[in-house]
């Protein structure tokens, strides 16, 4: 493909895009496909010769869409949000042209110097505290952009276990890591998301899952046993992982209190506020923060919630050494003049390379502004308030949990297998999408609001055909 070709095929695609996101509630969210199905239509080898722009899109057409699920459907209600927007795709559009990898300051100067100053204009907008921000006087620390937010639980557990270990041996000099670390133990409620349980298989670390209050938030008196517990076992507690939004049902530990006491006990306390985290944006929603000032590192996800597009989580660090001497590397060919004044993000992450994810965030920032963005927030909160208001209108439905921003959970009443039943039918009918979950044993179906486009009218269309598909399956039921 020569430059003018691009351009004409470039102008045609950016058509393609915007009537895509524009229409796309008018497509099935879920496809109608069976494993294997692409296997079956593509070539069993690749072409010899090239192939004209004009088959190769049309195929996109044909074989790709069907086998999607539409994820910026007013209709997806499944996880949560991984959402889109115009100044964010035409951030990435530039950042791929470009493509530059800043994985030094001197491989890109404005990829690494545009990430810091969004990394503090985030940590601002969202009411972190100073410890946080590259450019404060009193900070020692500073904020990153990674690939997930899982990715960043799984570099705090290992910078914690890094400084851990470096503690212990400072009282034990001859003493060997691996045996260390074999007796280092983690912490998270068993809300926690399965990043957490990835991040210690990875790493080799012990993890407790510890339980929940009636509102499912981890609080410090079951810590405190947790603690005491594995002590007398031999065992030494470095890490705690805090949820602010849980995946089940958006709950949120009690920051103020598990603080205060990692600090007490020598604890690294990482925050995952993953999707909860945009909503800090808006000051009401600030009291599940209580407690930040004591957070060794937090992270959220503006590819979530914020409308700055997959990939781009946001990760601050209370003490930017302890992640440059867990992932620092000095090899020739990555020294500059300016290393060791400047910041080299390659030591705050895991890979080298590195995209120049900054800039759609900085294009989303500065298009939305920060009372567009707060506007957002709101909206979709007041979309799930409705459809939990529709919920809580109909007696055969039970909510089991308390709703929290734009997640409500929902069932019918009686056993699990009615409201698995319905899940079936919801999402074989393609009309939306929704995943499970279980709490106290009770299977639950979570309804997230997703869509920065969703309407009332969306949500009584979805509500409409959840309620006759609960007709379908308690007229099937004998229970009924």
């Amino acid at each position: 493909m020569e430059r003018d070709e691009y351009r004409r095929h470039g102008k045609e695609l950016v058509d393609y895009i915007a009537e895509y996101l524009s229409t796309v509630k008018e497509r099935r969210v879920c496809p109608d496909v069976k494993p294997g199905y692409l296997s079956l239509l593509l070539p069993t080898s690749p072409p010899q010769e090239p192939e004209a722009w004009s088959s190769i899109f049309t195929d996109f057409e044909r074989l790709i869409m069907p086998g999607l699920v539409h994820w910026q459907s007013p209709h997806m209600h499944a996880y949560f949000p991984a959402l889109t927007s115009w100044p964010s795709l035409l951030g990435d559009m530039l950042a791929d042209a470009i493509n530059c990898l800043g994985f030094t300051w001197a491989s890109s100067p404005a990829c690494t110097e545009l990430e810091i100053s969004m990394m503090d204009w985030l940590a601002v907008m969202l009411g972190l505290p100073d410890h946080f921000l590259h450019h404060h006087p009193n900070s020692s620390g500073g904020g990153v952009l990674q690939s997930t937010v899982s990715e960043s639980t799984l570099i705090a557990m290992l910078a914690a276990r890094k400084a851990k270990i470096a503690e212990l041996k400072s009282n034990d000099p001859g003493a060997d890591d691996a045996v260390l670390a074999s007796r280092l133990v983690a912490y998270a409620s068993d809300q926690a998301h399965s990043s957490i349980e990835k991040g210690t298989l990875i790493s080799l670390i012990k993890l407790r899952l510890l339980e929940t209050d009636e509102d499912f938030s981890l609080r410090a008196k079951t810590l405190i046993q947790a603690l005491e517990a594995d002590r007398k076992r031999g065992l030494v507690p470095f890490f705690l992982c805090a949820t602010l939004g849980t995946t089940g049902v958006c709950a949120f530990d009690c920051l103020s209190e598990l603080g205060p006491l990692c600090a007490r006990e020598g604890v690294w306390l990482h925050v995952d506020a993953a999707y909860a985290g945009t909503a800090f944006l808006c000051p009401e929603f600030r009291t599940h923060l209580r407690g930040v000032e004591w957070a060794d590192s937090f992270a959220f996800n503006p590819a979530k919630w914020m409308m700055v597009h997959f990939d781009c989580a946001a990760f601050w660090i209370k003490d930017k050494c302890k992640l440059q001497q867990t992932f620092g590397v000095n090899a020739m060919y990555l020294q500059h003049p300016d290393s060791g004044v400047t910041v080299d993000f390659m030591n705050w992450q895991i890979p080298l390379s590195r995209r120049f994810r900054s800039l759609k965030l900085w294009f989303v920032i500065r298009s939305f502004g920060v009372l567009g963005l707060q506007a957002h927030v709101r909206h979709g909160t007041e979309m799930a308030k409705y459809f939990e208001s529709l919920v809580r209108s109909d007696s055969r439905f039970e909510i089991p949990a308390k709703r929290h921003l734009g997640l409500v959970t929902f069932r019918l009443e009686g056993t699990n297998s009615l409201t698995e039943e319905l899940l079936q039918e919801l999402i074989q009918s393609g009309t939306m999408f929704l995943v499970p979950a279980t709490i106290n044993k009770l299977f639950i179906i979570r309804f997230t609001i997703t869509s920065q486009y969703t309407t009332s009218g969306d949500i009584l269309r979805d509500w409409n055909i959840i309620q006759q598909s609960a007709d379908k399956v308690l007229t099937r039921s004998p229970q009924h």
